[in-house]
């Protein structure tokens, strides 16, 4: 489903919105700025954002609902190695290209380790898009309803209500008091397993879009009475969130509520808890969900209370997310390789030669080739015997012959082949070349979103490059990647 950019110009909607209409800082205020609070906020352009993407690649979409969802999300990657995801409006959304520019950027000025952090924008002709932080270990709504190796422990579900109540005291304290449709697909989980608030629901509502989903028993009763969000329906919508966290189930306020009338708390306890926390414990947390759940808005807390609320009920404290999750983390990952993400870890270029060798060309099943009626035609001819000659190359390690070879059959272009790039990448590894190594990575990961082998070389690279964090993230990913195409599916 990607989208092919054509005579693409640099970010700008029309001559009424400038880029310095963002007051986008130099580069020294920038370099200032991303040292303190992170990344500053900027404007994308639209090719840029379809090269991270992979050209909107249907493989890198992460939203709720797929490529079916009103406004799809896709994760990309950045020239620098920077994760993102970006956010893709409906074409009929934000139709004011001002408003837009003017809400992302007061979204943007946020920057807090509780939230997945907005970096940017694009408003170019008639496409809307927001960047964020990339949280590589999936949604609450993944961990606590469809988990597949273990349910969500007591100790990191009050860490996840302490976070998720932090971050939106920190937004209200900013300003930004309004959340739209807060639910357990936007809380997201970072690379230590720390939970964080998705920056999109912060944006006001455009012209085509909604505050709350379609699902009418956990919408605030004032919103289906005025159509309006208030910081008081947010409170209501974290009392669902609660109530969630409790049950490990989306039970509806209503029935909840019923539940906890009844003192019926037993059928309101996800039974996966049993034995880890106390009577006290689970009353209080119902309180509090009981609280946010009242009908007139202003019964319910306020952020700040909130978080006074649920700081003394945390247990475990000194053990860090990822444990408490499970969650495969940096620091540990060498543990868990492959052989082929030691020999990467290790930049063993000789064993990396023996996989690649080893594997053959298996892994380009399925790819699309442009071979159309040019099949038999001498130029088609061509490049099957210079990938021939590649290949022969490549086996007898004559890795300056195979670098040329592959080029030749990569320059006609009638066929992609991500094995062929991850080849002459290994070939320009070992003949000292770490940039050019580093685009043919690149280009592999491109034709094929989610190969492992195409990380892996990245890491490599990255190193080679004197980028040794983002190898090791490299490295991390590609092990991901590796484990879930190894890993047979499992669900609760």
């Amino acid at each position: 489903m990607g989208v092919q950019c054509s005579s693409l110009v640099p970010c700008c909607v029309n001559s009424q919105v400038k880029t310095s209409d963002l007051e986008v800082p130099d580069d020294e205020n920038e370099d200032r700025i991303e040292a303190n609070n992170g990344p500053v906020f900027r404007e994308f352009s639209l090719e840029q954002l379809n090269n991270a993407t992979s050209g909107f690649n249907v493989e890198n979409i992460v939203s709720e609902h797929g490529e079916k969802a009103p406004n799809v999300v896709y994760k990309g990657k950045m020239e620098n190695q920077t994760r993102i995801v970006v956010k893709r409006f409906n074409k009929s959304a934000w139709p004011d290209a001002r408003q837009f520019l003017e809400e992302a950027k007061s979204v943007g000025q946020l920057r807090n380790e509780r939230l997945a952090n907005l970096l940017g924008c694009c408003c170019e002709d008639d496409e809307r898009l927001l960047v964020a932080e990339y949280m590589p270990n999936e949604t609450l709504a993944k961990h606590l309803f469809h988990w597949d190796a273990q349910p969500m422990k007591w100790a990191m579900r009050l860490r996840v209500v302490l976070h998720l109540a932090e971050a939106l005291e920190y937004c209200t304290s900013n300003g930004r008091g309004l959340y739209h449709d807060l639910n357990a697909y936007r809380v997201l989980f970072d690379e230590d397993g720390n939970p964080r608030l998705s920056s999109f629901g912060l944006m006001k509502n455009s012209r085509d879009g909604k505050s709350y989903s379609t699902n009418l028993a956990f919408t605030p009763p004032e919103y289906l009475r005025t159509g309006r969000v208030t910081p008081e329906s947010v409170i209501y919508s974290f009392g669902t969130l609660l109530l969630d966290l409790l049950s490990g189930k989306h039970i509806p306020p209503s029935h909840a509520l019923d539940l906890i009338r009844d003192r019926n708390l037993q059928m309101l306890t996800d039974s996966c808890l049993e034995g880890q926390f106390s009577d006290d414990d689970g009353t209080e947390l119902v309180r509090l969900a009981s609280r946010c759940l009242q009908y007139e808005p202003r019964e319910r807390p306020n952020t700040k209370s909130l978080v006074t609320a649920l700081a003394p009920l945390q247990k475990e404290t000194e053990v860090p997310s990822h444990s408490l999750m499970g969650i495969q983390h940096s620091a540990t990952i060498v543990a868990s390789l492959t052989p082929l993400g030691d020999a990467c870890s290790r930049k063993d270029l000789t064993a990396i030669h023996e996989v690649l060798e080893s594997i053959g060309y298996k892994d380009d099943e399925g790819v699309a080739n442009e071979l159309s009626f040019q099949m038999w035609t001498d130029q088609m001819q061509d490049s099957l015997t210079s990938k021939q000659k590649g290949d022969a190359a490549f086996r007898h390690k004559d890795f300056k012959l195979a670098i040329e070879c592959y080029t030749q059959f990569i320059d006609v272009g009638t066929m992609v082949s991500p094995t062929v790039h991850a080849r002459r990448s290994l070939c320009y590894l070992i003949n000292n070349q770490p940039q050019e190594a580093m685009n043919d990575a690149m280009q592999a990961q491109v034709i094929s979103p989610l190969w492992h082998i195409a990380s892996y070389l990245q890491s490599v690279s990255l190193a080679g490059l004197g980028m040794p964090n983002e190898s090791q993230v490299a490295l991390s990913e590609g092990t991901t990647l590796e484990a879930k195409r190894n890993a047979p599916t499992g669900k609760k």
